[in-house]
């Protein structure tokens, strides 16, 4: 794959479900004014509201692929990445590269817009439309961080209906179409961070692999999911980088091992394990029933990635060290492999909490659960109404709340309102220093509701660790908090 420098590119700007080419003046402004030709698709097609799919989206990105020239930057925001794949892919004499602009997954041939953007709304039965959001419902699509109240009123104020058949229909793709260099241009505020994406590559998810290849690239902008409205400056120098090829690669050195896979940061004996379906228990020596403590795994993860998580060091060796100290360690695999799968992961725990409760060597009215990274969500139905043999709940650099444009919604996973209802349940959770700001602004707000409501929750300070501490930070301070917080956990159950 060649990297094309970008001179003398034109740049055609695709828009975000509901908007229209209104949205980038000021980019287009900017980007003229560096001496750029720029052209923007409107999405309308020309047709009348209702009556357009993804095919008439793509013919009108085409139209202004032909009208820009023979070398084009073809820019997709949001959903408006789909559009703008099809079209290149019909034009691959003329595109050089595709920009991803805070466009979550990746859409593949046969993937519909609902396919891969959970945060759109499933359109109703026999409805031709699907109307645009409300003014308060804006971040569905994404953090609206960096908008004024008179911008969100703009965008509430303009936005149309959109075609229940664009999202519907499917993309079709060419195997021709992995070829062209792309660059994702990411705002971090919506979670999404190079550094993520790197992991998220190491765990061989399939949909990344082909963004690892030479020649594609990221970048980031400190700002929600509408830079073209709350930086459209830095948006348009971010776009003539990645016309040039600029950007960081999620390309891993050979023979990188993957921060889940490092070893743990204690070194813990290895301990006979029991595995039941897709729950493993490492049992302690003694023969009466015991405690329990549950490690649920974060995400979300693709599906298919080997080993599982309930394999991974950080997991066995929290689960070891239980049972080394007396109690039962449970790790278990869950399906939390995109953000609309919480309900189904949490049907996945839950089975797995019956399953370990009814085990012989279990004390069954003396269990633990401790949730780690993005299964936080997965706390608050605990937390809300926490059964009898729930004695503690603890959490490990949660993510504590939905991420915008994860399309979430209710307060059935937000930690920070179930935790009025958690009564006399003791919570420990473990803060890592090094976290991602938007990560832990998260716990801010979980902290602030229980101090608000008087829940009882301990924190364990872990000011120099990141995330994912226990296998990236071989450190005294690592081993003192995964030793504090083990320790805090196990007392509750009276171990």
């Amino acid at each position: 794959m060649t990297v094309d420098t970008g001179a003398e590119a034109a740049f055609v700007l695709v828009p975000e479900a509901y908007t229209g080419d209104w949205v980038w003046e000021r980019v287009a402004a900017a980007l003229r004014r560096a001496g750029a030709r720029v052209f923007c698709a409107t999405l309308s097609g020309g047709r009348p509201s209702g009556s357009a799919d993804l095919e008439t989206l793509i013919e009108e990105v085409i139209r202004q692929v032909d009208a820009a020239g023979e070398r084009v930057v073809l820019i997709g925001h949001g959903y408006g990445l789909l559009p703008a794949l099809g079209a290149a892919d019909r034009r691959r004499d003329r595109v050089i590269r595709v920009v991803h602009l805070d466009a979550a997954g990746l859409p593949e041939d046969g993937d519909s817009a609902l396919d891969v953007l959970p945060a759109l709304p499933r359109p109703v039965s026999g409805t031709a439309e699907v109307p645009p959001p409300t003014r308060e419902e804006w971040h569905r699509l994404g953090s609206t961080e960096g908008l004024t109240p008179a911008v969100l009123d703009q965008l509430a104020a303009r936005a149309l209906p959109q075609s229940a058949a664009t999202f519907t229909q499917p993309l079709r793709l060419s195997e021709s179409a992995a070829r062209i260099p792309r660059t994702g241009v990411l705002c971090p505020a919506d979670g999404a961070t190079i550094d993520r994406l790197r992991w998220m590559a190491s765990l061989g998810d399939p949909r990344l692999s082909l963004l690892t290849e030479p020649g594609n690239t990221f970048l980031e902008l400190a700002t929600g999911h509408w830079p073209m409205l709350s930086e459209p400056e830095l948006l348009a120098k971010a776009l003539r980088q990645a016309a040039a090829g600029e950007g960081e690669s999620l390309a891993l050195p050979p023979g990188h091992v993957p921060h889940h896979l490092r070893p743990f940061v204690l070194q813990v004996p290895d301990r006979p394990r029991e595995r039941m379906e897709h729950v493993d228990l490492y049992l302690p020596d003694a023969q009466e029933g015991r405690p329990a403590v549950v490690f649920v795994h974060g995400g979300p993860l693709p599906a298919g990635i080997r080993p599982t998580p309930r394999d991974w060091p950080t997991f066995t060796g929290y689960a070891a060290l239980a049972a080394r100290l007396g109690a039962v360690g449970v790790t278990l695999d869950h399906r939390l492999h995109a953000p609309g799968d919480l309900a189904r992961a949490a049907e996945d725990v839950s089975a797995a909490v019956d399953l370990v409760r009814a085990h012989p060597k279990v004390d069954a009215d003396r269990v633990a659960l401790w949730f780690f990274s993005g299964c936080g969500p997965l706390a608050a139905p605990w937390l809300s109404a926490p059964p009898p043999w729930l004695r503690c709940l603890a959490a490990n650099y949660p993510l504590l709340e939905p991420l915008p444009g994860h399309g979430t919604d209710g307060d059935r996973f937000r930690p920070a309102a179930a935790v009025r209802g958690a009564g006399d349940l003791p919570v420990v959770l473990t803060r890592v220093g090094l976290e991602d700001p938007v990560l832990d602004a998260t716990v801010e707000r979980f902290l602030d509701a229980a101090g608000e409501c008087g829940a009882e929750v301990e924190v364990i300070a872990a000011p120099h660790c990141r995330h994912g501490f226990e296998t990236l930070d071989h450190t005294a301070e690592a081993r003192a908090a995964v030793r504090e917080a083990l320790g805090r956990v196990l007392g509750r159950l009276g171990v």
